[in-house]
């Protein structure tokens, strides 16, 4: 079903300006929520702006809408952020937008949490819907501590957790390793064994979609991730195989390389892309939705674009 009007929070940042793309090209018409007033994107039928922790126009600003898809929120890429800054924006700015969405009757809030709400940069075993969450940081309680929010208010709501999102404007981890990737040099990083779950942005457009088209209530999170996890060898075969090179990959032992990452200040990059977080959306494959294309060629067509 098209033609809806969507409210978009955070279209300006990586993840919600594919979606007001994706959303405008299905045939809906997308209200951007905006916190300063900047030139409405490409793609946004309205736009009003205002203060998500200070909603005080919300009520103008859901008026009419049929569903809302909040993306805004601090990033986890703000890692040395007070804790009460993730709070404040990331779960009570979820919570008083959910409010005011419920007041005005809106159909479904679909909130972009994170996989960080439900474990730490690695984990042991692959991870599910049903696991408990047990987020480590900050950011992570945030995203939790909003998806509970959203279960007590009581409105129509699903939380996504996708994994790490990869596509153009990446920055943050993924970024560096296609800048890794791009360089002329082996890399003596064909030891590492561990796998991780990604998801392209396209993908990820893909999630949202089928969560405002579920025909029933969903009312919990579910994971956004590709079914095919990679190893951090295998993912820069897959970026250098897209600019039409040879993997180029060379043995090393893992303590070297992690004792070169902590000497060099990068020992978040190693947790983050060497250890392994295998996730499955089995929740999501039951809505009907699939990814757009494996993780390798996604990310080989990452490099040929030039990220």
């Amino acid at each position: 079903m098209t033609g809806r009007l969507i409210a978009l929070t955070g279209a300006t940042g990586f993840i919600g300006r594919h979606l007001l793309a994706a959303l405008s090209a299905r045939g809906d018409r997308v209200r951007v929520l905006l916190r300063r007033p900047v030139a409405v994107p490409e793609g946004a039928s309205s736009a009003v702006v205002g203060d998500l922790a200070r909603p005080m126009n919300m009520a103008a600003a859901l008026s009419g809408v049929d569903a809302v898809v909040h993306s805004a929120g601090l990033a986890h890429a703000m890692s040395g952020a007070p804790e009460d800054d993730f709070r404040n924006s990331n779960t009570e700015a979820t919570r008083k937008l959910a409010e005011a969405a419920q007041r005005a009757k809106v159909g479904r809030f679909v909130f972009l949490s994170s996989i960080r709400a439900q474990s730490g940069p690695s984990a042991a075993t692959p991870l599910t819907d049903a696991d408990a969450p047990a987020p480590t940081d900050p950011y992570g309680r945030s995203k939790l501590a909003a998806e509970e929010a959203l279960a007590e208010i009581g409105l129509d709501w699903v939380a996504l957790r996708p994994v790490l999102v990869y596509g153009a404007g990446v920055k943050g981890n993924m970024a560096a390793l296609l800048r890794l990737a791009r360089s002329p040099y082996p890399l003596p990083l064909a030891s590492l064994t561990g796998h991780r779950s990604l998801v392209s942005l396209e993908s990820l457009a893909g999630a949202v979609v089928a969560a405002l088209d579920a025909p029933a209530p969903i009312g919990r999170p579910l994971i956004v991730a590709d079914p095919d996890p990679l190893t951090l060898p295998e993912m820069i075969a897959a970026m250098r195989s897209g600019l039409g090179r040879g993997p180029g990959l060379l043995p090393c032992p893992t303590p070297l390389i992690d004792l070169a990452c902590r000497t060099t200040g990068r020992q978040e990059v190693f947790d983050r892309l060497s250890g392994s977080l295998v996730a499955r959306a089995d929740g999501l494959a039951a809505l009907g939705w699939q990814p757009v294309q494996t993780t390798r060629d996604g990310l080989a067509a990452l490099a040929r674009a030039g990220g």
